[in-house]
């Protein structure tokens, strides 16, 4: 059971990982509101009691209630928890600060950065909600498994340690352990750049070049995500964590990712449309990689792999020119 009494929780987004932390709050005892702006899902969650587009063979049990209405869900909410694409975040973020009380808490577990701006979600969130507690949730973590209940570990990042604690004491129970952190920085970053670093391991594989290839395309993408996080002010031992090396790791060599999906159907000669339609649902590194990319231009960070990444998505590069331009690169010392 949760480390928190029963709390009423607004989850807004009800995609596979919407689904499957509102499963997981309901299973620590929380009354919880599934929020989704399309009302023909809805429906159908309230027919079916299960997600069956998103998240099929997991039974909702009675203590979820799902909602088109943003004003229902949040009626009588102790938390909120956002988990839609970071392409939707300020947005979203936009239209609960309507229905927000001063200083109510907003917690999310959206991976990503703002395709607008480039900035990070919690600059987001605090232009958008204002001054009031926040918290990323982000670490090794697959909606499928935790849907189905198998041990997962994640992160949960706030300023306010306060808050990190409240918001990991609601998640924590029976499988699902949460650790918490002050490193929003380097949370956010590395939740947003490891999706970009596993469609470029996607690609690789796809293309057949081996466990090699694979394992020097990880540390040396590891090495890119530090030098941008670092860069923007987040602290080294989280990118040694869950949210660092854990969730690049999970991301970069499961077939359950996305993204690594993403790359193999590049290397395949697919376009991003056909894959992504393919794959049925948000891959997060496509708009990241431009936002990565415009992040560590601006910041003079040397990324090699995520910009051959953006290359192959954003500016009609093969892969197997990007890989020959990443093979083509001159020796250096690997520690500088």
């Amino acid at each position: 059971m949760s480390t928190n009494p029963s709390a009423r929780i607004a989850v807004i987004g009800a995609g596979s990982w919407g689904t499957a932390l509102a499963l997981q709050l309901v299973a620590n005892g929380h009354q919880v509101r599934l929020w989704s702006h399309e009302p023909e899902q809805i429906a159908a969650l309230q027919r079916d009691r299960e997600n069956r587009q998103f998240l099929p063979g997991v039974a909702l049990p009675a203590g979820l209630i799902p909602t088109a209405s943003l004003a229902e869900a949040l009626a009588d909410a102790s938390d909120c928890l956002v988990v839609v694409p970071s392409h939707a975040f300020r947005t979203v973020a936009r239209q609960l600060a309507g229905h927000l009380s001063k200083g109510f808490g907003v917690a999310w577990a959206t991976k990503g950065l703002d395709p607008g701006s480039n900035q990070l979600l919690h600059q987001v969130a605090q232009e958008e909600l204002g001054e009031r507690p926040l918290a990323v949730v982000s670490g090794p973590s697959f909606a499928r498994e935790v849907g189905d209940g198998l041990p997962t570990a994640v992160t949960v990042a706030a300023e306010r340690e306060p808050f990190a604690q409240h918001v990991a004491g609601l998640l924590h129970g029976g499988r699902f352990r949460a650790y918490t952190s002050s490193d929003m920085v380097g949370v956010e970053i590395c939740g947003a750049a490891k999706n970009v670093l596993a469609i470029a391991t996607g690609i690789a594989d796809g293309l057949g070049f081996g466990a090699n290839t694979r394992a020097a395309l990880i540390t040396r993408g590891l090495a890119e995500l530090i030098r941008l996080g670092q860069a923007l002010g987040g602290r080294p031992e989280t990118f040694m964590g869950l949210a660092g090396m854990g969730d690049l790791v999970l991301t970069c060599t499961d077939d359950q990712s996305r993204n690594r999906r993403m790359g193999l159907a590049l290397a395949r000669g697919e376009s991003i449309e056909a894959a992504r339609a393919r794959i049925g649902q948000e891959v997060e590194g496509v708009i990241t990689a431009k936002a990565i990319h415009g992040l560590a231009q601006r910041l003079g960070i040397e990324m090699p792999i995520s910009e051959q990444v953006y290359l192959v998505l954003h500016a009609g590069v093969s892969p197997a020119q990007a890989t020959q331009a990443l093979l083509e690169r001159e020796p250096k010392p690997e520690f500088h």
